[in-house]
């Protein structure tokens, strides 16, 4: 099959190559998917696990990607729940090689069946950005109808979750981000928007909830908006300064069969709209994964038309 693969993390992404791997076996409780489609974070080729196994033993070269939606073609022995021709879309093992290939080999609890009438384009773009708003806010940040949300890169992958999904459940939210993300942070659902280039991010006030997708001097900033009780939420590692009188909670995203069910029921009905940046082929992955210019949401490449 055809796969990207790196080889070496200083290189990042301009170490990419697309080469021919054998086609993976299912273990046991594994399905095979033939993927129609693959989500790319950029920030994998800095995560430990992209490189090295559960032992810690090397693993390069590793075909990295994690999200996928795409065509169940075998089952490992064990496998209940999902069917041969069944399509799928979730969130792979982090440890194990990825979805930038024809195929690949997941753990059958790790996928959740893609209704017919939503695009395995879409589909690949849901199970990070989806599961980690959903989990950030539901589970780790306690929100609650009428709070307030300060969600950070409001128009990114996740940040457009996070800012759809805070609306519907009736917050308030605050988005931030570049001069020219204001109005696709809009678009999303944010009723204010505050310029980190010019805006004072202090000016907004207590929040009872900050989503935080930047880190650095943001997110040490951003403890001081907490009010007390309230929950600053990282995606990007342990809070420098914690919240006064409050939470300060990181995580990492897990998949969920259930949550991704209702993510993408929310898709289908219209009330939650995915965030896609640039959709490439395969064959065209390697370029569009080392762009001349900043991309502001989901990465997919296809692996089939």
């Amino acid at each position: 099959m055809k796969a990207i693969v790196v080889t070496d993390q200083a290189a990042g992404t301009a170490g990419m190559r697309l080469v021919e791997r054998p086609e993976p076996v299912p273990a046991i409780n594994d399905v095979v998917v033939e993927v129609y489609a693959s989500g790319f974070v950029l920030t994998e080729l800095s995560w430990p696990s992209t490189w090295a196994d559960r032992l810690g033993r090397d693993r390069a070269p590793s075909i990295p990607g994690h999200e996928v939606a795409g065509v169940v073609s075998a089952l490992g022995y064990g496998t209940t729940g999902l069917s041969v021709g069944q399509r799928v879309f979730g969130l792979t093992d982090w440890h194990r090689d990825g979805t930038l290939a024809e195929y690949v080999a997941v753990e059958a609890r790790n996928l959740a069946p893609l209704p017919g009438d939503v695009d395995f384009t879409v589909g690949a773009s849901l199970p990070i950005s989806g599961l980690t708003a959903w989990q950030g806010l539901f589970e780790h940040g306690r929100l609650k109808a009428g709070q307030s949300v300060l969600v950070h890169g409001a128009a990114g992958a996740v940040g457009a979750m996070v800012t759809q999904l805070a609306r519907e459940f009736g917050a308030y939210v605050i988005g931030t981000g570049r001069a020219a993300d204001r109005e696709r942070a809009l678009d999303f659902g944010a009723q204010e928007f505050v310029d980190l280039g010019t805006d004072v991010l202090e000016d907004v006030g207590g929040v009872d909830v900050v989503f935080d997708v930047i880190g650095g001097d943001i997110g040490k900033r951003s403890a001081g908006m907490v009010r007390p009780g309230g929950t600053l939420v990282s995606v990007v590692g342990p809070p420098e300064v914690r919240p006064a009188d409050g939470l300060a909670v990181d995580f990492v995203v897990e998949s969920d069969r259930g949550q991704l069910g209702e993510i993408v029921q929310r898709v289908r009905d219209g009330r939650l709209w995915t965030n896609i940046g640039t959709v490439a082929s395969l064959d065209d992955a390697v370029a569009a994964l080392n762009p001349t210019k900043r991309i502001t949401g989901k990465m997919i490449i296809r692996a089939r038309d």
